[in-house]
């Protein structure tokens, strides 16, 4: 059965991997990316888009490439249909233009692409809810298993013969049935979660007019980084709530081991990574931005949700 679900997970990442990902305009004489770039935004282009950016700067910016992508062949965003344009694929077709398909109409709700992707990103982590709680609920086991995990590895302390790493293993394994912990479960929420919030990642990417507008008094297409350089210093918001939820979100979730004596302190990697989430943030579009704040608010709500659950149970026993 094991061996079952690793055919599939290595099929599914095939697929992902094989049939293509948003692909960077480059010029072809510098090799270096296009970029869009006025006094308040600066935008990434894409050779493939899936509908038309009104911006008359922008559309002047992407006709100087016509060889490459031709945007008078595309249609217009808001008649975008889920069997438009020449780009082809499963990955694209089965995830990327429907949901780029998605993002377009409930904006003709919303009115604004950023409550737009803020609400059809909640949507989706409610979407994956069922399998996100079950890892979250796994998380709040594995805090409760960890004593006695810390008393395993002091136990075999220097023990590195065969044997006695063969006897650790089977402890080790008693202990997760013990919490009901399948230590494969994670991999497989992670395969079943990650191609969805990638393609809504693309779908963000391909659909030029999001970058057009605004949302919170926030221009949707520029970098942190271009806004502060510019003066609108009210843009340092966006990294400092990536910083504070990215952190929130790891200290609930934290169920590394203690370390070994030779490996690397896990609180270090959860700061190294902090760190170089913040660097990151400064060059995301405010758009990919409140993605990204929207989905790890989502996911500190549930690991607070299942630490109370975990709390209930523990006062009925």
């Amino acid at each position: 059965m094991k061996k079952n679900k690793f055919k599939v997970l290595i099929i599914l990442f095939l697929v992902l991997a094989l049939t293509g990902c948003t692909t960077v305009l480059k010029d072809n004489k510098t090799k270096k990316a296009v970029y869009y770039e006025t006094n308040d935004v600066k935008i990434t282009l894409y050779e493939n888009i899936l509908c038309q950016p009104t911006d008359e700067g922008l559309i002047k910016k992407y006709n100087k490439y016509k060889k490459k992508i031709d945007i008078s062949k595309l249609p217009k965003c808001e008649k975008f249909e889920i069997n438009d344009s020449n780009y082809e694929g499963l990955w694209e077709n089965l995830l990327v233009k429907p949901l780029a398909w998605v993002l377009v109409n409930a904006n003709k709700l919303f009115k604004n692409y950023g409550l737009t992707i803020v609400a059809i990103g909640l949507l989706i982590r409610l979407l994956l809810a069922p399998f996100t709680q079950k890892s979250a609920m796994q998380s709040e086991n594995m805090k409760e298993m960890q004593p006695e995990m810390d008393r395993l590895n002091k136990k075999y302390e220097g023990r590195d013969d065969q044997a006695s790493q063969q006897q650790k293993s089977m402890e080790m394994m008693q202990l997760y049935k013990k919490y009901k912990i399948n230590p494969f479960a994670s991999c497989l929420f992670a395969f079943i979660q990650i191609p969805l919030l990638m393609a809504f990642y693309e779908a963000i990417n391909r659909v030029p007019v999001i970058f057009e507008g605004k949302s919170f008094g926030l221009i949707l297409g520029t970098t942190p980084l271009k806004a502060i350089t510019g003066g609108s210093f009210i843009y340092i918001i966006i990294p400092v709530l990536i910083i504070i939820t990215t952190f929130l979100s790891q200290k609930l979730n934290k169920t590394a081991p203690t370390p070994q004596k030779g490996d690397i302190n896990p609180n270090v990697m959860s700061n190294m990574m902090i760190i170089m989430i913040a660097v990151m943030s400064i060059n995301f579009s405010v758009a990919l931005s409140l993605y990204w704040i929207a989905s790890t608010v989502f996911t500190i709500v549930q690991n607070l949700i299942a630490m109370q659950i975990k709390k209930n149970k523990k006062a009925k026993e």
